[in-house]
């Protein structure tokens, strides 16, 4: 029997990505236009629209631009829905692995 994989939350999609994803899905159907067309308009990969729809990528806002302007709405209609959805942060914070340089200070005289 194969031991199950613990999902760690860090894996996990933020809720505000996987709402943003489901809304672009939406408008996207509503514009009647297919992950292919909207990626070619929007100047993407077909499989990175399918990531952002299911919440998986982190768009720039450039990106999300060009979404909208392929889709015909603007960036505020794009958000305006996703008012109740949560900002709280998701997993772990990354941790700076450099270390930070020794400070010398002089005595100014």
């Amino acid at each position: 029997m194969t031991p199950k994989r613990s999902t760690s939350p860090s894996t996990q999609p933020a809720p505000i990505s996987i709402a943003l994803g489901k809304r672009i899905k939406e408008c996207r159907h509503e514009a009647g236009k297919s992950q292919e067309t909207l990626a070619f308009e929007a100047h993407v990969d077909r499989t990175y629209i399918s990531a952002i729809e299911r919440g998986i990528a982190n768009p720039s806002v450039e990106t999300l631009a060009n979404v909208c302007y392929a889709i015909g709405i603007t960036l505020a209609g794009l958000f305006e829905p996703l008012d109740g959805v949560s900002l709280k942060p998701t997993g772990a914070r990354r941790i700076n692995a450099a270390t930070p340089p020794e400070i010398k200070r002089s005595r100014l005289r």
